[in-house]
């Protein structure tokens, strides 16, 4: 299942300047066909090289996450009472976490493939959802992968993914919750920074 969170790189591949932004669903098969690619075709990645799988992820992916956004709805209601500088840490965090996560999972991929649901965009909505349906080898049942993304002047941008229903940054909002009201806000900094320091953190260039 980790391979999964592959995917929600794919969404957020850089595609170069453009007059005009590719609306969600265009963008979102475009880059996904081009990242699952070059996967395919990287022995290295699909060898388990972390350094690589990281290096995809920190270009092609953080440019086009709303990383603050998707911190915001993690944290939940305790977000309004962090300060600046801490949302700044936590959203730093949350970042470094999930660009962990993503690099793990491109190292996990095995051959899946997608398919794009109908998508229609009404003129003047900023917020979408790109449906998608990811078949594996063999027999094993379909997986639902939804994307949600908004309009930025930069662009649309992915604050949010549910895999099977589930939306990956509430996933972690019981926990979040749990180390805030033990440590408070400082103490959820400190254990997110804690586990990104820890085995599985980015190789030393």
């Amino acid at each position: 299942m980790k391979w999964l969170f592959a995917l929600l790189s794919a969404v957020c591949l850089s595609t170069g300047v453009a007059a005009a932004e590719p609306a969600p669903d265009e963008l979102v098969k475009t880059v996904t066909d081009e990242v699952l690619t070059i996967v395919r075709n990287d022995k290295d990645i699909q060898g388990g090289n972390a350094r690589k799988a990281v290096a995809l992820v920190e270009v092609k992916v953080l440019p086009h996450f709303n990383f603050t956004r998707m911190t915001q709805l993690a944290v939940g209601r305790e977000w309004k009472n962090a300060s600046p500088a801490q949302q700044k840490s936590l959203s730093e965090e949350f970042k470094i976490l999930l660009v962990r996560t993503y690099s793990k999972a491109l190292t996990e991929y095995r051959n899946q493939t997608i398919e794009y649901k109908p998508f229609t965009l009404k003129s003047g909505e900023t917020d979408a959802k790109v449906r998608t349906l990811v078949k594996q080898p063999g027999s094993a049942k379909p997986i639902e992968l939804d994307y949600s993304l908004e309009q930025q002047p930069t662009g649309w941008k992915v604050y949010d993914i549910e895999v099977a229903g589930v939306s990956l940054v509430t996933n972690y909002r019981d926990s979040f919750a749990t180390e805030i009201r033990n440590n408070g806000i400082d103490g959820l900094i400190k254990a997110l920074q804690t586990k990104n320091a820890g085995p599985d953190k980015k190789p030393a260039a």
